[in-house]
């Protein structure tokens, strides 16, 4: 509070000191100084019938109407100590800081609220089980985490130990060297309302004794097994991620899936114990993934960054790091052999030939070709031929382009896929096992098939009321193909 000092004619202002816990000035019992350059013996108040409190310790009161000097009481060395008169609020319960002066007066006494003021501070420890905080930095290294797999508490322990050893009595009869000719599905199988928000992905397990297994990642942060040849049955739920799964696929042995999420990170699991293998972070929110063709344990991240990382599964460190003129990365494709591949981004300027489809070599990380797709729309997904040298990229054109899988990647202008409506949906396509049929959903929610060599439109399915997200023919069966939408509903055809 100010304290105004009369001396003579002139007066001056001085403000009190505030003692801190760490002050040096405080007494050994913790008494606290209140008034500098004064000795607190010689303070007396001459005014009776008055109320006082130290602002310093409950905050500023507020000032009565009536404002006038009050004198409080003199120093040894003559000079006298006055103040403002406040009127004086009621203090709530507990609080014992307001001093009633009678009207004889009373020498000055430090109050009792001042004494505890002053205890030695304290460092707690902590509790068991209690992390320590980790700095933002140290979390967000370019380095994961890898734990060995461990078995999964569940209460249906046989279906999990089922999970990868069972065959389907529905595809053991097409297990044969030669698989039948892919067909179009004409009716539907099974309709599950499988997630609580959109579904990014759909696929079927590559391995073809496991055939009859099919993945979906979910913005609902979800990643589910399904039986989707037979019973429709939810075999397995993985929740590891914190943010929506944009992106999944198996790995080429089928024990294992590969993860993206907006997150921040990419995980590997074990598809039987439902055990995370291997975590990664990314700094930036994962929209794709890719898996080395000739070594598994590699995989590639993309997304809301010009970069794109490739992640050794063995190390839980970035091998590489592919840096382009982009906002972020929509799709990543390997070519055939794996030594190259193919990205796709956002950008969709006037100059953005360079930038829209750039392939990649990738030992050197260096960019093999910028001048693959000319026109000015983005490409949200890739597709690659299984018996060709070619790929498709899904265009916001409402089209699908075919291109060449060798240099320069030249794109086939004769050959088109239209029909199907994208609008800013990030719809996927896919081939038949054989390559004969081209398959893409479409924003007004129906399946689209198309020949492969003429382009032209095989058949067009009604499979959804709102936009159908992607598209799975089954790798073994025929006719089977399994689709999903925005709406979080899953459908099986044959």
């Amino acid at each position: 509070m100010s304290l105004q000092y009369s001396q003579g004619s002139g007066e001056r202002t001085m403000t009190s000191l505030v003692a801190y816990d760490d002050s040096d000035q405080e007494d050994d019992d913790g008494a606290l100084p209140l008034l500098a350059n004064c000795p607190m013996d010689d303070i007396r108040q001459s005014q009776g019938n008055q109320k006082w409190l130290d602002s310093n310790f409950y905050g500023p009161l507020l000032p009565s109407p009536h404002y006038k000097q009050l004198e409080i009481g003199q120093c040894g060395d003559g000079r006298t100590v006055s103040e403002p008169h406040r009127e004086i609020y009621p203090l709530p319960l507990g609080l014992s800081g307001v001093v009633e002066n009678s009207s004889n007066s009373k020498p000055y006494s430090a109050p009792q609220y001042c004494v505890n003021l002053t205890t030695a501070k304290r460092h707690p420890a902590a509790p068991p089980g209690v992390s320590p905080y980790i700095p933002k930095r140290q979390r967000l290294a370019t380095q994961g985490t890898r734990e060995e797999p461990t078995s999964l508490e569940t209460n249906d322990k046989s279906t999990v130990s089922r999970l990868l050893t069972e065959v389907s009595e529905r595809v053991r009869p097409y297990l044969g060297p030669r698989p039948g000719r892919a067909a179009v599905p004409r009716c539907m199988q099974l309709s599950l309302q499988a997630h609580q928000a959109p579904i990014n992905m759909i696929q079927w397990c590559p391995v073809p004794q496991l055939s009859h297994l099919l993945l979906s990642a979910s913005m609902d942060k979800t990643v589910k097994i399904w039986d989707g040849a037979e019973s429709g049955q939810c075999l397995q739920v993985y929740s590891s991620h914190s943010g929506a799964v944009r992106d999944a696929c198996w790995s080429p042995c089928g024990r294992r899936l590969l993860t993206g999420s907006f997150d921040n990170t990419a995980m590997v699991t074990d598809v039987e114990t439902g055990q995370q293998i291997v975590k990664v972070g990314n700094q930036f929110k994962v929209m794709c993934l890719a898996v080395q063709p000739n070594d598994p344990e590699v995989f590639l991240c993309g997304g809301y960054s010009a970069e794109v990382k490739a992640w050794d599964a063995r190390t839980c460190k970035v091998e590489r790091v592919y840096r382009a003129r982009i906002q972020q990365t929509l799709a990543i494709l390997f070519l055939t052999g794996g030594r190259e591949f193919v990205t796709s981004s956002d950008s969709v300027s006037r100059d953005s030939a360079e930038r829209t489809l750039i392939a990649w070599d990738f030992q050197t990380t260096a960019k093999v070709s910028n001048q693959i797709y000319h026109e000015r729309y983005t490409c949200p997904s890739l597709a690659l031929h299984p018996q060709q040298d070619s790929f498709v990229a899904q265009s916001n054109g409402n089209y699908m382009a075919l291109f060449s899988a060798q240099r320069p990647y030249r794109m086939n202008k004769r050959r088109r896929y239209e029909g199907h409506k994208v609008e800013g949906y990030a719809v996927r396509c896919g081939f038949s096992p054989d390559g004969s049929i081209l398959a893409t959903g479409s924003s007004t929610g129906s399946v689209h098939f198309y020949d492969q060599q003429s382009a032209r439109t095989l058949h067009t399915l009604l499979a959804h009321q709102q936009a159908c997200m992607c598209v799975s023919l089954h790798p073994v069966l025929p006719a089977v193909v399994a689709t999903c939408d925005w709406g979080g509903e899953l459908r099986i055809w044959q």
